[in-house]
């Protein structure tokens, strides 16, 4: 019997890409909006969250932008909320940003 060969994983909703400007549309703050954040370049719909992601929540800080470094250093401090992983010499210890590469391949 002839082994079929695997079949292309399904693919997702169509890619978007978000300018800054148009991702800060979605931190959270329109109550009728979807609320958006992005890891190294992800966007991720978190709107089902909303009590973590939502205007007024613990993890609000992190939505409406690329907070790579926040999530990387679980840390909330504004100076960290950004996407660069290069300044300011962000090659975390014991595994830290190294380890963000599982979060893509492993999920």
């Amino acid at each position: 019997m002839k082994k079929q060969a695997p079949r292309p994983a399904e693919r997702g909703p169509p890619v978007r890409l978000f300018t800054e400007e148009e991702l800060a549309r979605y931190g959270g703050e329109e109550e009728d909006q979807p609320i958006y954040m992005a890891v190294k370049g992800v966007v991720f719909d978190v709107t089902s969250g909303k009590e973590f992601y939502g205007r007024g929540a613990p993890y609000n800080a992190l939505t409406g932008k690329d907070s790579t470094r926040g999530v990387a250093k679980m840390s909330l401090d504004p100076a960290d909320l950004t996407h660069d992983t290069v300044s300011q010499g962000l090659v975390l210890k014991d595994g830290g940003f190294e380890d963000t590469k599982a979060w893509f391949t492993q999920a």
